[in-house]
């Protein structure tokens, strides 16, 4: 499928019912797409990938589930945690439940792409910041062209 060198890759199926079942990547670099209905696709990524992906669920009465979470996939000989719809899994770098929240880290990811970031090579400390703070009831430090140039030193050093 790919030339992960981990041998180890993430699968996630998206499905889109409208109005009902709406499941998403609102950002991330799949390696593969497959297309597998109208409804459904699976997207695949090699280790080390980082994405966002939306939960979202309905009734005749409103929303019954709203979840985000932005995932960092793993190598085959790394510890990871389960999410649904995600196989095998990954390191959850920020989970968050209620449209309010999700809306929050919608927010979040915009004001990153605001800055003509792209999401996906932002430090995974920041999305664990902005979940603690968000836990928290905080607000969450902005991220900045500083801070993502700090984080692209650190990384070509490790």
């Amino acid at each position: 499928m790919t030339d992960d060198p981990s041998g180890l890759i993430t699968t996630i199926e998206l499905t889109w019912i409208e109005k009902r079942l709406e499941r998403w990547l609102r950002f991330g670099r799949p390696v593969t797409d497959t297309i597998l209905d109208r409804q459904r696709r699976l997207l695949s990524f090699g280790s080390g990938s980082v994405f966002a992906f939306v939960r979202w669920a309905a009734n005749d009465y409103g929303t019954v589930e709203s979840h985000i979470d932005i995932v960092r996939t793993v190598g085959s000989s790394e510890d990871y945690q389960t999410v649904p719809c995600v196989q095998p899994g990954g390191e959850v770098l920020l989970l968050q439940s209620s449209w309010s929240r999700v809306q929050r880290v919608l927010e979040a990811i915009d004001a990153v792409e605001a800055l003509d970031i792209d999401p996906t090579e932002v430090s995974p400390d920041y999305w664990r910041h902005v979940h603690h703070r968000m836990e928290a009831r905080q607000q969450p430090v902005a991220y900045t062209k500083a801070r993502h140039r700090a984080w692209l030193r650190r990384r070509a050093l490790q």
